[in-house]
């Protein structure tokens, strides 16, 4: 899923020359994101109750660092949720970088990645270069979100967490981090799954419904943007049914800089709003479109 995109800014981003190819990896079992699950993580409410076969929701898309707000009302409306890494990585998206808010105007926070020359290699495949890049974003938030009305509920948790980051050898494995932590502060039950756990048929639109159809789904639901896409008579052939996620008509909420900007990373909801960040998102009424 791609956030609305504003003309985009220059980035810093860290290419290497040559490394070791890169691994089969299981993002969530690997030793690190167990412990990250064994301590940040210990509280993460229950999942959603279990629905029967065929009477089930799900969402798959490609892991995200930091994503925007709609990602996570995406997440919420769901009972499945399947990150879609088994995918081509695709350089200056929003794989591996997003946006926060300064004095200045919008800024980009890019995790450097070994891409040179890896035109086919997935996004868990892909790993980060370095570890100076966790410190430098924890110390971006820090400078430009300490007058942030919520900067202090949080910011032993985002120190945490990037101290833990800072430690992983791939980028699927750091967007889980991410996204489950902040899942578990926005109270979302969805259960996570990784789209490498099943087996995949060929084809896009095969590959989405068979994923569907192993988990027992009747509904798939997709962001605007497979529109251009998507089978979807496949998918209405199968008895599947495809809802099309919206994101008109977030309300706005007090940022620290104007003008107002939607597509900004949800850690600038969270350090502003705190607990009511729910408010501003679909999340607080269940409303899907």
């Amino acid at each position: 899923m791609n956030q609305k995109k504003s003309e985009q800014a220059s980035t810093d981003e860290i290419i290497i020359l040559a490394s070791a190819p890169a691994a089969d990896i299981r993002p969530s079992g690997s030793p690190l994101v167990n412990q990250v699950q064994d301590t940040l993580l210990s509280a993460v409410p229950a999942q959603k109750p279990e629905k029967s076969a065929g009477n089930k929701t799900v969402a798959i898309l490609q892991s995200n660092y930091i994503p925007w707000k709609g990602y996570f009302d995406m997440i919420n409306s769901v009972d499945e949720f399947v990150f879609y890494d088994d995918v081509q990585y695709t350089r200056r998206d929003w794989r591996n970088r997003n946006k926060v808010k300064t004095k200045d105007g919008l800024l980009w926070l890019t995790i450097p990645v070994d891409v040179k020359g890896k035109y086919l290699q997935k996004i868990r495949e892909t790993k980060i270069v370095g570890k100076d890049w966790a410190r430098s974003h924890f110390d971006t938030f820090a400078h430009h979100y300490r007058h942030a009305p919520e900067f202090e509920r949080y910011v032993d948790t985002l120190a945490e967490l990037y101290k833990t980051a800072a430690e992983i050898e791939y980028l699927s494995e750091v967007n889980f981090l991410f996204i489950q932590k902040i899942c578990q502060l926005l109270g979302i039950k969805t259960s996570l799954r990784w789209s490498h756990e099943f087996d995949l048929a060929d084809g896009k639109s095969e590959r989405l419904l068979s994923v569907c159809q192993q988990l027992g789904a009747s509904k798939y639901v997709s962001g605007p943007a497979a529109k251009d896409y998507l089978d979807c008579e496949l998918f209405t052939a199968n008895n599947m049914e495809v809802e099309w996620y919206g994101y008109a008509g977030y309300p706005e909420y007090r940022q620290l800089h104007e003008p107002f900007d939607h597509s900004v990373t949800i850690l600038d909801l969270l350090l502003n709003c705190g607990a009511d960040s729910v408010k501003y998102m679909k999340i607080a009424t269940g409303v899907r479109q």
